[in-house]
């Protein structure tokens, strides 16, 4: 079954610095152009819900998002979890990876991956 593509706003929002990390991913990993970012949530973590990023391929109960040219994928009962979220990428010292900064979350784990809602 083909999934359609849809042109609403997307949920959340990658800053620049993590659009620029996604699309060198994309790049050095040779990810496939059907492919795209998935974001969501699952059960774990030492909050109770952690949050899923990579790519993978649209299913049937996706949305599709375009956000600057880069595929967003989202299951859409994940989108409650995360509406308003901002993904960054942090390369410092003390930290390097992508960071999390979700508005849903009523608490976070020290490492930051991991939230209850």
């Amino acid at each position: 079954m083909a999934t359609a593509v849809s042109t609403k706003t997307a949920p959340i929002t990658l800053t620049p610095g993590a659009l620029v990390e996604v699309r060198n991913i994309i790049e050095e990993k040779k990810v496939p152009t059907e492919y795209g970012l998935r974001i969501g949530v699952q059960g774990g973590g030492c909050s109770g819900m952690s949050y899923l990023l990579g790519f993978d391929k649209a299913k049937d109960n996706d949305e599709v998002y375009d956000l600057d040219g880069l595929k967003l994928i989202m299951d859409k009962k994940h989108a409650m979890y995360v509406l308003g979220m901002e993904v960054d990428f942090q390369d410092g010292l003390n930290a390097r990876g992508f960071v999390f900064n979700n508005p849903q979350a009523k608490s976070t784990c020290g490492c930051g991956s991991s939230f209850s809602a």
